[in-house]
């Protein structure tokens, strides 16, 4: 009697398990209380998305004798910010108020750890607000240190760029995208233009995808297709928010840029736009390209009511700081973290 009372009791403590779809309602009611509003079309997205492409995503639920008390959305990173190594980001961690200080978080990571593992990947990201203490604390506690990697941002509404407010870009005459119009007349030898009117800037589609390929083999010296074509994926399913895009000089693909908008990651409840990936051919350095593809972005960003834009860049990468500090960017209140998994 007492044996079979034992091999049909659950098991105490938390016991984690594979997230589902059925999990949805369970989900938005813990990041409801958590938050105080709910992103139910956020996590749609995230478990759709990892419906779509399993292999891109670790997510995982807690339970706590057979309810449900906690969930973690993990999403690997092939290519994002430069990387060429693949790491798993953290994006979500969430337990149910009633159930913190049982262990439920710490179980979530081991098992967003273990499926690391199962993959060969060595390490973990993710990035949390300087003012979210109870974050900050736990990830202490759970073994995460303070990554090197620099996460920067900027309120939309603050840059120049894409706004009325624009200045004129001077270029000079050896630089300057072709005049239809100036038919071998004489011209002075710099001309004035708005970033964006440097390129022919547009949405990335499917038919750009082995011009960007190209262009990043240039820039870093290796083959990231598959990241490239999982990223124009993403953008095409996200039809609404069509946000990642290509620039375009005498009919050439120039440069690119990989963005999408984050409605709820690392616990955010307003969205923000995160810029993964940017490059340009060498063949059309300082002509102003990268200048264009942001400066539309930023047009789209305001039409969309994203405030704010963030990227994170190696600390090594000092021309690309330079870059985005020029053009309105400065340190974010969010730090990035890491965990190297044995």
């Amino acid at each position: 009697m007492n044996a079979r009372k034992t091999a049909s009791a659950k098991p105490r403590g938390p016991v984690t398990r594979a997230l589902a779809a059925g999990d949805l309602d369970a989900v938005v009611a813990i990041d409801t209380a958590l938050n105080g509003r709910a992103r139910r079309a956020y996590h749609e997205r995230r478990l759709a998305a990892a419906k779509r492409a399993p292999e891109l995503h670790a997510q995982f639920a807690v339970e706590e004798g057979g309810r449900f008390t906690g969930y973690v959305l993990g999403k690997v990173l092939e290519g994002e910010f430069g990387r060429t190594a693949p790491a798993i980001r953290l994006e979500v961690i969430a337990v149910s108020p009633d159930s913190q200080g049982h262990g439920d978080g710490l179980a979530l990571c081991e098992a967003l750890e273990a499926e690391a593992r199962r993959r060969g990947i060595r390490e973990l990201r993710t990035g949390a607000s300087w003012h979210d203490h109870r974050m900050l604390q736990f990830l202490d506690h759970a073994g995460w240190s303070l990554g090197s990697n620099h996460v920067i941002d900027c309120r939309v509404a603050d840059v120049r760029l894409g706004s009325d407010a624009e200045e004129p870009v001077v270029v000079e005459e050896r630089e300057r995208p072709a005049d239809q119009n100036d038919y071998g007349a004489s011209a002075a030898n710099d001309f004035e233009a708005l970033a964006r009117d440097l390129a022919d800037v547009r949405s990335l589609s499917v038919q750009d995808l082995d011009a960007v390929v190209r262009i990043d083999r240039r820039l870093t010296g290796h083959d990231r297709s598959g990241y490239m074509k999982h990223k124009l994926e993403e953008a095409l399913a996200e039809t609404g928010l069509r946000i990642s895009l290509v620039a375009r000089i005498e009919d050439s693909v120039a440069g690119y840029l990989m963005a999408s908008a984050d409605y709820g990651d690392f616990g955010r409840t307003e969205p923000v736009a995160i810029i993964d990936t940017v490059g340009v051919d060498p063949g059309f350095a300082h002509r102003g390209v990268g200048h264009a593809l942001l400066s539309q972005l930023f047009m789209n960003l305001g039409a969309l009511r994203i405030e704010r834009v963030e990227t994170v860049l190696a600390k090594e990468n000092l021309d690309l700081l330079e870059f985005f500090y020029s053009v309105g960017f400065g340190p974010s209140g969010r730090l990035a973290f890491v965990k190297h998994i044995a």
